[in-house]
């Protein structure tokens, strides 16, 4: 067993911290605070983040990096997926377009978690806001594939709580996915078009059918398949062997609300963790909110996409 190293890096303590996506390009994380209204890029080289606002956008969902690109990105911000420039260092970003909107009758639902395949396709979810109640409440959440010829997005999952997680095991041709309301990890298969089938539970985390202390939020994978799973609630990160469905690792976080994780670094071997500083109950003590690194796990990560608008 690993003996890994959990330590804070120099960061804001976020509202709700979300959203790392590792850039091989630049050597930075970048992530958000979703209700903080920020984006985020931390240096790897520097250890120093860089946060900055967007005008008129005080929720923001995601950051993925355009391709052939240095300084445009895309973010959710409500129901639509927006086109920002940012150099990165500077405190405010500029707006660009927008890039498509869904859900135009559901004014109450927002994007949640977004990422990018291998062939440079977008796939997000949408969820109810958490202020409108008890997120197991209602599934008014769809999650979507944007195909950037057609300029639309294509329906691949309706009736979805909170649409999270999202990650590929490009070798197997497999899609991860969770829904933190189904309190479980799915897996697809996943066609030339990006479409999804041969839906499989990974893992459930129910206990005895009743509900964790926890839910599963963020996901990512290493290079040997192994999944990682941020706990809502439950201060630790899992990884799980998805082909066995068995909790192989116990990652303790100083923070109860462990939102997101991503592999980055020059090696791809810290393991980066987001966290959230305030529940919808009460806030939480420090360091709740900061973005952590996990070191000495002796896993390495895959490479994360830049998104392919063309």
């Amino acid at each position: 067993m690993a003996i890994y190293n959990v330590e804070q890096l120099p960061s804001p303590l976020n509202v709700l911290g979300e959203g790392p996506h590792w850039c091989v390009e630049r050597q930075s994380l970048y992530y958000i605070d979703i209700y903080g209204g920020t984006i985020h890029r931390y240096d790897y080289k520097e250890n120093k983040t860089y946060t900055a606002t967007i005008d008129d956008y005080p929720v923001i969902s995601f950051i993925i990096p355009v391709k052939n690109s240095t300084t445009k990105f895309i973010i959710g911000t409500g129901r639509e997926v927006t086109m920002i420039e940012w150099d990165g260092v500077s405190s405010t970003a500029k707006y660009v377009k927008t890039v498509g909107q869904v859900e135009l009758e559901l004014p109450d639902n927002r994007f949640n978690d977004a990422k990018v395949d291998s062939s440079g396709r977008f796939y997000g979810g949408t969820m109810r806001l958490e202020e409108k109640g008890d997120i197991f409440e209602s599934r008014l959440g769809t999650f979507y594939r944007y195909d950037a010829q057609r300029k639309q997005f294509v329906v691949l999952k309706k009736n979805i709580g909170v649409s999270n997680g999202l990650c590929w095991n490009e070798t197997k041709n497999l899609f991860y996915y969770i829904d933190s309301c189904d309190l479980d990890v799915k897996e697809y298969s996943v066609d030339a078009n990006g479409n999804l089938f041969n839906e499989r539970v990974v893992i459930e985390f129910r206990e005895n059918g009743s509900r964790p202390s926890f839910v599963p939020d963020g996901m990512t994978i290493d290079m040997n398949g192994f999944l990682y799973v941020a706990t809502f609630g439950g201060s630790t990160v899992y990884k799980i062997n998805p082909f066995d469905s068995k909790i192989v690792m116990e990652i303790k976080i100083p923070a109860e609300q462990v939102t997101s994780v991503a592999f980055g670094g020059p090696n791809l071997d810290i393991l980066y963790v987001t966290t959230s500083a305030k529940e919808f109950k009460s806030p939480q003590p420090a360091p709740a909110g900061a973005l952590f690194k996990v070191t000495g796990l002796g896993a390495r990560g895959t490479i994360m996409h830049s998104v392919d608008l063309n």
